[in-house]
């Protein structure tokens, strides 16, 4: 019997494969716990449809990152804090409030999961940092680090 997988299982299939299952398998097991369709034409016609429109998504998130990250490389972040002699903080600049900095002076939301910090920034002036905004588009953004 072929039906069209809803979610992946284990040794079968994978989420949108049309595929040969034994007919026992498939009305006892896979059918009852919806993890399977029966592959009409009708359905097979309907995930073609689901699958062209998830991908014309996911190609506007990657045109709409790629704008957000030439628009990044033009800004600067500057966040004042405390100083001691030689330009060393007290403390440390993290992500977080670079995600904060950036919400407040250029109105851009970003996760502070996103900005890629190696180490925390702990001397004065200025640092590139890097922001994952989609699985193949990486921006970079100027932080300045400023004495109050």
């Amino acid at each position: 019997m072929k039906v069209i997988f809803l979610q992946d299982v284990k040794g079968q299939g994978k989420k949108g494969e049309v595929k040969e299952v034994s007919e026992g398998y498939a009305r006892n097991f896979l059918f009852p716990k919806g993890l399977v369709k029966q592959a009409s034409d009708g359905n097979i016609k309907t995930m073609q449809n689901q699958k062209a429109s998830e991908n014309k998504k996911k190609e506007q998130e990657k045109i709409d990152a790629e704008k957000l990250a030439e628009k990044l490389g033009e800004m600067t972040v500057v966040i004042k804090t405390k100083a001691g002699e030689g330009g060393r903080l007290f403390g440390a600049i993290t992500t977080k409030q670079i995600g904060e900095a950036l919400a407040e002076q250029h109105g851009i939301k970003i996760d502070k999961r996103k900005i890629e910090l190696a180490d925390p920034i702990r001397a004065l002036g200025f640092t590139q940092v890097g922001v994952k905004l989609h699985p193949e588009v990486k921006g970079t953004l100027k932080v300045q680090a400023a004495e109050e």
